[in-house]
């Protein structure tokens, strides 16, 4: 019935600043930025490759910003994207380096919502 997760949607206080973020500094492409109507503004984001995508949706009082999306993007190196995000001036949690785990961290965009990066080392081969 189900194959696949299209989009995930966060809420975010400034579509264009989140935009800037996971673009400039994620290095996501743009999947569609579209106007639905005169207020309501759809924009869906993606690593290139990935065939879910992050949905930067308008927050308001029944959907605010600032929370732990739940959401767990994949890299094939998580030291070096820690390294890259702090230098790039991203809040990040530490580097979790486990026997039964792979390696991952938090990190939050400029609305604090809290993602999860996790070492996959497959997430290099695309």
């Amino acid at each position: 019935m189900i194959t696949d997760v299209h989009a995930v949607a966060v809420p975010v206080a400034d579509q264009d600043r989140a935009v800037a973020f996971f673009t400039g500094v994620l290095g996501f492409g743009t999947v569609l930025d579209a106007w639905i109507d005169e207020t309501t503004r759809w924009v869906e984001l993606a690593p290139a490759g990935a065939s879910t995508s992050v949905a930067l949706v308008a927050a308001g009082d029944a959907r605010p910003a600032a929370v732990d999306t739940g959401i767990r993007f994949s890299t094939a190196d998580a030291a070096a994207a820690h390294d890259s995000l702090r230098a790039a001036g991203v809040t990040v949690g530490e580097l979790l380096l486990g026997e039964y785990a792979p390696p991952m961290f938090t990190f939050d965009d400029p609305d604090g919502n809290r993602y999860y990066l996790v070492e996959l080392p497959e997430a290099g081969s695309d």
